[in-house]
């Protein structure tokens, strides 16, 4: 991405914001909240993490004839190759496995949920590992976002946190939020020769696409771990209100939601979100992440039948209300 289009489109992102980039910046999360939705659909069908690996598989061979033109300078990866594998198996390998782990246990709702509150956990991250000043006002943004995610965590009952009574799914999230909040400040504040001048011309698909063959390499040998381990999982029959699709035999249910998940939330979302932000700025873009818990809630009444619970509102809007106050005013650097 350009960064002085960023810089511009930051000053003038209300006149920019037509509907042309509303679409741009609200399908992401739309995608993004399908993936969660989906995921728990194949609970059963797939191991979450062979399948976070198939994925990416699918999405590698998908940009490859977007990309591969990377490989004519091999020298300029194998400089980086440190930075790209550990970048690939935060944002591919472990993000998005433990997510596909949490699903089997929460609901699409909780883990976008939790979730939106990647913002928080990039704000702490940040002042511990990258020297980021905190302001108070982002103090009081993290007390309320927090409060969002244990409000979900305690499903609406706050003495089932006296018993210490976690779903293991939540805790996943949670890891996967902060694997998420070090991947994004890898990308922020890369090392000086992914910096500048010194970084190579690699546009959105090659930078993308090398993410992802670094990644996929940490998914694989965790598929591989994971299928040394025995275990009892059957394909699960979760209530739809598409009767239809839990009448689909299994590998052709597997087969449309791996084709979904492979070009719905890994390409189309990306190169939307990236057009989206050269239009209005980071800032402004970055708000529209927290429609995911909303498109979320809307996938999981139309395919799985699950409605949302009194606390997911209230929790979503502590969440929001936390991260537009964390990102109210920036630390003076």
């Amino acid at each position: 991405m350009n960064c002085a289009a960023c810089a511009k489109a930051e000053q003038s992102g209300v006149r920019a914001l037509n509907l042309k980039t509303l679409g741009l910046l609200a399908l992401p999360p739309m995608m993004w909240a399908g993936n969660a939705v989906v995921g728990r659909l194949l609970v059963g069908l797939m191991p979450p993490v062979q399948m976070n690996a198939v994925r990416w598989a699918l999405v590698a061979a998908l940009m490859a004839p977007m990309a591969w033109k990377v490989w004519r300078r091999p020298s300029e990866v194998r400089a980086r190759w440190r930075y790209l594998a550990l970048i690939g198996a935060l944002g591919v390998g472990t993000y998005n496995a433990l997510q596909y782990l949490a699903l089997q246990t929460s609901s699409p709702l909780n883990v976008t949920l939790i979730g939106a509150s990647i913002p928080v956990w990039m704000m702490l991250v940040g002042a511990v590992f990258f020297a980021q000043p905190i302001s108070a006002r982002q103090w009081g943004g993290a007390a309320l976002s927090t409060a969002g995610v244990v409000l979900v965590i305690a499903q609406g009952q706050w003495r089932t946190l006296l018993q210490v009574q976690l779903v293991p799914g939540d805790l996943l999230m949670l890891l996967a939020s902060l694997a998420w909040a070090f991947y994004s400040w890898l990308l922020a504040k890369p090392p000086q020769s992914m910096a500048g001048d010194q970084r190579p011309a690699w546009d959105w698909a090659e930078f993308l696409w090398l993410q992802i063959l670094f990644g996929l390499a940490w998914a694989v040998l965790c598929s591989a771990l994971e299928w040394s381990i025995p275990t009892s999982s059957q394909p699960v029959a979760v209530a739809s209100a598409i009767d239809a699709i839990n009448a689909w035999p299994p590998m052709l249910r597997l087969a449309v939601g791996l084709l979904f998940v492979a070009l719905g939330p890994s390409i189309l979302a990306y190169r939307c979100w990236g057009l989206g932000v050269q239009a209005v700025g980071p800032t402004m873009a970055a708000f529209f992440v927290n429609l995911t818990p909303i498109f979320a809630a809307v996938w999981a009444a139309v395919l799985l039948g699950q409605h949302p619970r009194w606390y997911h509102p209230c929790a979503l809007l502590l969440i929001v209300l936390g991260i537009a106050l964390s990102s109210s005013r920036r630390p003076t650097q």
